[in-house]
């Protein structure tokens, strides 16, 4: 495995990073597998107690890798991306995130089940899957008409634009905005406050919160996921992967 994703572990605080920037951190199937399995490491391990989310200061992730998604497609539910997300869904355990510069697609979408995100002002949020012939993904579909009520997720998913870390912090998708110098920082001070407090009160406050919602998630995740392998063979999607490849404005007039 290649260092596109770094582990670090200390104090009870595992650390996910992100670090492929000379790419923008787009995942790659081998980085959906490296990062499903740390989670279940993580969650398996009575010594970690959060794991943090992290990426560059000037680059979270541009989403999917184009390129290996179109040579690797997912196949199936047990395919690399959908372990990652059914992971990051059930994880028990405090989830932090640190996000800087843009988050696009699963970028975004991943941190719907982060229990604290801490951005840099350069945060750039979007969700680009009508642009590429797809839907949502990661029940996002379900998370963000609940967190953005349902207009302001119509804006975000129909239209696919970006919107910047000022509007994420307003609507309740990040807690607090900073410096993006100071983003990774934070998102560490805070987990090492959350590794000294009692892991069963952690654990129990956060099934607490998340049980109304916890089987809803995984089907919305699954017909998602379902949706979304049909759609990658549609004419609307081939479309819009000719046309990224060809570098050129797609044309979805016929389809």
């Amino acid at each position: 495995m290649s260092n596109d994703i770094l582990i670090h572990t200390e104090a009870g605080v595992m650390t996910i990073t992100l670090n492929r920037p000379e790419r923008k951190n787009s995942i790659t199937s081998a980085m959906y597998g490296a990062m499903a399995d740390a989670l279940a490491a993580a969650q398996a391990d009575v010594a970690i107690r959060v794991v943090v989310l992290q990426g560059h200061e000037t680059i979270f992730s541009a989403g999917n890798d184009i390129g290996d998604f179109l040579n690797k497609p997912p196949a199936g539910m047990d395919s690399p991306v959908f372990r990652f997300l059914r992971g990051i869904a059930a994880f028990p355990k405090p989830l932090v995130a640190a996000v800087c510069g843009p988050a696009v697609g699963v970028g975004t979408t991943m941190l719907l089940h982060c229990d604290l995100v801490y951005a840099g002002d350069n945060a750039a949020f979007s969700m680009p899957f009508v642009n590429l012939g797809l839907c949502p993904e990661a029940a996002s579909s379900l998370l963000l008409p609940q967190m953005l009520g349902y207009h302001r997720a119509a804006e975000a998913l129909l239209l696919g634009e970006p919107f910047m870390a000022e509007a994420a912090l307003e609507v309740g998708l990040v807690n607090r905005v900073v410096a993006p110098t100071e983003a990774n920082n934070l998102a560490q001070s805070v987990a090492k406050k959350l590794a000294a407090k009692p892991m069963t009160s952690l654990v129990e406050t956060k099934r607490l919160m998340k049980k109304g919602q916890q089987q809803l998630v995984a089907q919305q995740m699954d017909e998602e996921g379902a949706s979304f392998g049909r759609m990658l063979g549609e004419p609307a999607a081939r479309e819009a992967f000719g046309a990224f490849m060809a570098k050129r404005k797609p044309d979805f007039s016929k389809v």
